[in-house]
Order: structure tokens, then sequence, then C-alpha cells
């Protein structure tokens, strides 16, 4: 018997006999000797003739029934050890052909992580079918929320109850996609943000992908992940291995900011994020692909004025590259519009203070580029059709490019990238991906490439920092954060979209790795005009940024700019290492969202109306996960929001109000009337 326990959390695995059996994964179980006899369930009428457990590699052998961990294949446990919070355990296929290395850990914050290694034993070549992880959860984790979505709308909850049979996400975007699942979390019904026990897994991993929960009228529940193979895609001569991405697993009995005070702490310990994380300013919706010294010049006075710290050139830098439909892989400052080079711009960008980045899309190709005419077969998928004129007719372009084949042009993408980042002193890149593969069985070499290509460029260059954008969100994901320190969490700036992306990408992902911006009054996507303050709350509690000319904004809109970026600044060190609490407010048009510091002493909420409210007088603001037991001094900042109402409550007059953390949780403060698409920041200390 091994028991894994940390923050509250245990797993317990059998491995006493034939296989490795997961028996609880869940509530801590305690510090306590575990008879193994007391998870051996009955053995039902008309079943197999041995209790059914879920073990690490379940098969139709076992008599599982359910989805297997590896289509056609039957394991024996081989060994298992306990090792610093991990257990390895060794098993062998029934024909003695395969062996399976499976590493499953917790973390102190009560994170489990979990994967296998599968090396082929044999003499002849072997075909993976496809390799998953499953995880058992009770019968009570019985409703169920993942993620859909589309460009600009990504991570949009859905829910529906377990029932008998399997739900299945699958993305074959080559990407995550902008519908991808994203986490898939079962709980107790009416399960939320503060309330309900929830079990989540999320597969580490920006290729092609499976994620499901399953429910067996056997009486066994699992949630299981693994990468999803093209027929044919990994083939293991003799001796050699295939590992799958990692299954992060996170139990909670507080909700879905119970996952948050989990993740969020694990991936921080993980990584080597710079803090603080500066402000950016990216030129792309203020001057897209019209690019010239002195514009930009301009657009870089007005953002040191403002107090940004990271100036980003967008698309549009290039050898020929005018608009979207050309240049893509000619990775050279074009001459005509940079005769000088990007020095000029970088030498003024770096004069006002501020730090330089540059976007590119290393892993696509133009058609019609100088790259493509050289290199014809590094276009993904390119090949000989019969009846077909052109292999670059294979497949349809998507937004007017291909996908270049990283296993073939990987050294002319690291070449060309060193060079950027050895001639210019570049402190950022914005890693741009806008498009779909829609090459069969080529994910996993790709995204392996892409992963290889990314390590590469840290070790040579350590202090560039790289953002995850995949047309806008279509990349967030755990297997790529490593090797990233922003993500582009989506599009669009529209900040009535941006409540709901953020407060849903924020389970998983800290808030200091959103990248979150102030858009022009009307939105560039939607078209939708939103009011300055609305926005400026919106980005305030991410990685802050702006989307949008400045030198056409006026001087009372660039003065607000101003103190905004000087108020992040004040507050990003509790932003960025707090932790995310969300309310679950009675009223979907009124969200209530706010950051605590970790001592609890200090915290940022908004209170945002995204719609019309139910009621004439809306609930009151109850501060979640404040100290009972402290006093705290609430009072308003930043732009005040838009309200209607004939008198306000006194509180909101007085400047600020003092009160014991315990009444502001359980009976709260009496609401403002915000009419829709406004945004209330109250700071407590």
């Amino acid at each position: 018997m091994f028991h894994l326990r940390a923050a509250g959390t245990s797993l317990v695995l059998d491995a006493r006999g034939a296989a490795a059996f997961i028996v609880h994964w869940g509530p801590d179980l305690g510090d306590c000797d575990i008879a193994a006899d007391l998870f051996i369930p009955a053995v039902p009428p008309s079943s197999i003739d041995v209790p059914l457990r879920l073990s690490l590699l379940p098969s139709v052998l076992e008599g599982w029934t359910g989805r297997p961990a590896m289509d056609g294949a039957g394991f024996r446990l081989t060994e298992a050890k306990l090792q610093d919070q991990t257990i390895f355990v060794r098993s062998t296929s029934i024909d003695g052909l395969q062996e399976v290395f499976t590493e499953l850990g917790m973390s102190v914050q009560g994170v489990l992580r979990l994967r296998h290694r599968l090396v082929n034993r044999g003499d002849a070549e072997l075909i993976i079918p496809g390799l998953d992880a499953l995880l058992p959860i009770p019968a009570e984790a019985s409703e169920l929320l993942d993620f859909t979505g589309l460009w600009s709308h990504e991570r949009q909850p859905q829910r529906a109850p377990l029932r008998h049979g399997v739900w299945s996400r699958e993305s074959r975007h080559g990407r995550p996609g902008h519908d991808d699942a994203f986490l898939m979390i079962a709980g107790e019904p009416g399960f939320g943000f503060r309330r309900g026990r929830v079990w989540a897994t999320h597969l580490a991993w920006s290729g092609d992908k499976r994620i499901w929960a399953e429910r067996s009228a056997l009486g066994c529940n699992v949630l299981g992940a693994g990468e999803l193979l093209a027929p044919g895609e990994i083939r293991l001569a003799p001796g050699e291995s295939y590992e799958t991405p990692w299954l992060i697993a996170a139990f909670s009995d507080a909700g879905l900011d119970g996952l948050s005070d989990r993740l969020h702490p694990w991936i921080r310990s993980a990584a080597s994020l710079r803090l603080p994380r500066p402000v950016v300013l990216n030129t792309w919706e203020a001057v897209y692909f019209n690019h010239d010294l002195p514009t930009l010049q301009r657009l870089a006075d007005a953002a040191a004025e403002a107090g940004v710290e990271r100036f980003v050139l967008d698309d549009g830098w290039f050898t020929g590259r005018r608009d979207d439909k050309r240049a893509l892989g000619d990775w050279y400052v074009d001459p005509a519009v940079w005769p000088d080079g990007l020095h000029p711009l970088i030498s003024h960008v770096h004069e006002r203070g501020m730090e330089f980045g540059l976007w590119v899309e290393p892993e696509m190709i133009s058609p019609d580029s100088a790259l493509a005419a050289a290199h014809p077969d590094w276009i993904l998928g390119a090949r000989p059709v019969p009846g077909v004129a052109a292999a670059a007719d294979v497949e349809p372009t998507w937004r007017w490019q291909r996908v270049l084949d990283l296993t073939k042009a990987y050294d002319y993408l690291l070449e060309r990238l060193t060079a950027l980042l050895t001639e210019y002193p570049i402190a950022f890149l914005k890693w741009d991906h806008n498009r779909d593969l829609l090459t069969p069985g080529a994910a996993h070499r790709q995204t392996r490439a892409l992963y290889r290509l990314l390590a590469t460029l840290k070790e040579s260059f350590p202090h560039v920092e790289i953002e995850s954008c995949a047309s806008g969100g279509a990349r967030i994901d755990l297997g790529i954060l490593p090797l990233v320190d922003r993500f582009w969490t989506s599009d669009t700036n529209d900040p009535l979209d941006r409540q709901s992306i953020q407060r849903w990408t924020g389970i998983l992902i800290p808030p200091e790795y959103l990248g979150g911006h102030l858009g022009a009054g009307t939105a560039h996507v939607t078209g939708r005009t939103s009011a300055l303050g609305f926005r400026l709350a919106t980005a305030l509690f991410g990685s802050a940024g702006i989307e949008w000319n400045l030198t056409t904004a006026s001087p009372a809109e660039r003065a607000g700019i101003a103190a905004w970026i000087a108020e992040h600044k004040r507050l990003r060190p509790l932003l960025h290492s707090g932790r995310v609490v969300r309310a679950d407010t009675p009223d979907p048009a009124q969200l209530l969202h706010g950051v605590i510091a970790q001592d609890r002493s200090h915290a940022v909420f908004a209170l945002v109306t995204v719609g019309t409210p139910a009621a004439a007088l809306p609930p009151p603001i109850r501060f979640p996960g404040l100290d009972p037991d402290r006093h705290y001094t609430v009072r308003p900042i930043g732009t005040p929001p838009r309200y209607m109402q004939d008198a306000p409550p006194p509180w909101t007059t007085a400047g600020s109000v003092t009160l014991p953390g315990r009444f502001l949780t359980e009976a709260g403060l009496p609401s403002p009337l915000l009419t829709p698409e406004q945004a209330l920041l109250l700071e407590l200390s």
C-alpha cells in the first residue's frame, strides 16, 4: 500500500497483486495505517468473479469494460516503490513485448501528476494506438464542467450531469484550440466557486489530445486524458520508448477557488517568472501593418509618458509583409520599411526607458514567400496527389497561410531567430500560431519540435521572455507553460468578453501569466463601445498592457491611463502573488472577483455588472476569503463607474468604511447601483 498525502488530499495505491490499483483519490484520509482490504468492494452478480477496481493501466483483460488505458494490451505489475512523494510502478504486458513505467507524484500543494513511459521490448516495430492516464472519482462527482469556445470567445463554460457512458472532448487542431476543454471538472451537483467538492484534470500538452469522464453502470467512475494519436503516428523500433504528457489533477473541498488555491501556488513554485510583470504596449491595434518610424516613435513617446515599460512591435516588420496574405517565413527585417534596420526604433524605445519586444510566427509559412519557393517540401502536408495540380493544394490555406514542418525547418528557424536576438536587444517575443494543422499524423512531432525550439532559445537567450499566442488563446496549457512567460488570453480586448474569458482561464493559470490589454473605446473585434473605466478595471488584474493608439487618445484619456498604470504598479505585488477569489453571486448579471494577499492583510476586488441586474436592489457585496477576525478598511479606487440611483448607499459617500472581516464576508455591504458594463474597484486593507 502506498499513501500520498498533501494539503488535504490523499491518494492510495494498492500494489499487492497482479496490478497496481488506485483505490482512493480525494479528501485526506489522515495519518493512519490503512488496511488495504478496507478498499476492496463487493462482487456483484453477473460480473467477473473478483472485485472490480481501477488499475493504473486498466484493460478488458482485468474485466474493465470502460475506455482502456491502451487498446489491445493487458499489463501485469512487476515492481512498485515510493520515493520522495512519488510512486514508481513498472508493468509488463502479458506477452512480455511491452513495458510501462508509471510516475505518480503529489506536490506539497496537493497537485497530482501522472504519466507513463512505454518501452518496446520486442524485436519488431510497435505501433502505439494511444496510452492514457485514468483516475477514479466517487459517485457524488456527478456533475461535469468543461469548456468550449471559438476565436475571441475562448473558455466558455458548459455544465451537464455525468450520465452512464463517456463524455469525451477531443482536440484535432494540432494545438489545444479555441474550443479546448481546458479542464475536466467533476463535482457534487451545484458546486460553485466557493462551494462543493470537485475533482479536476488537465492534460499538459500543446498538440492533439482527448480528455474525458466516464460513468459505468458497474459502479466505476473515472476522469481520463491522453494524447490523441493518428493511426501509425507513433512507431517504436525495438528498444525505443514513448512518453505520455503529464496528467495534472487536483481535488478541492472548497469549490473551484479551492482548485486555484492548489494549482496557482504549485505553478508559481516551479516557475522562474520575472517579477514585477512589465506593463506592455503592443502595436497591433494601434497601427496594424502601417509601420513607419516617425509614427512608431510618436507612439513610443505616448507609451513612455503613460508609464509603459515594454514596447512590442507586432506583425508587419519583415520582408514584404504589407498584409496578412504574404511573407511568413521570410524572417528578415524589411529594408524597404526599415532601411537602417530596427535599430532606430529600438534606440528610441530604450531612450524612453522601455524594453523592446517583437512579434513572430515561426511555425507558419505563406505559400508565396521566398522560403516556400526555396523549400516547398518544408510545407507541412505537401505531397503529390493524383489529380491535384500542386502539392500546396492538398489542404486549404487558413488565413492565407500554411504550416511549416518544424522537423525540416528547425535549423533555419533557429538560425533566423538567433540572428534577430543577437543583432537586436530584444527582451520579448510574442510567438503567434494563427491556424490549425489539418495534417493527419503531424501533431506529435510538430509539438515536440516546438518544445525543443523554445527550450533551445530559452537556454541561449535566458533574458528573452516569450508569450504563447495562438490567434489569441488557442494554446494555453501546462505543457508549454515551462517554456513561456506569458499567455495572450484572447484576441478580443472587449472588456465584456474579457470578464468571462479571464474569469474561467484563471481557475488554472495565475493572473500574472495572463495578458490583458486596454483597447480603444470601440473594440476592434466586436465593434462594441465601452467606457474607459470598465476597460481599465478589466485589464488591471493580469499581466497588464495597452493595445490602442495613444496618440489619438484625448488628454483626459491619457491622464486616466497614466493614473491606471501607476495604480497597477502599486498593486501588482498583490495582484501577482495573492489568492484569486470569485464569489458565487446569485445574479449572473453581477460578478465579484478579487485577489487577497497570502496573509490576508490586503485585497483588491472588482464588482462588475455584465448585464442588467435582475432586481432593482441587487444583493449585498459579500467579500469571500477574508480573515474573519481582522478589521478591514474598504475604499473605492480607480475610475468611478456610472451609476443609476437616486441616492447612493451611505457607506459609499464616506470615502471609506472599516469593519470586521466576518461582517464583510457574511453580511456584506449594500451594493451601489451600477449600470450595465461597469466595474467598481474596491481596495481592502
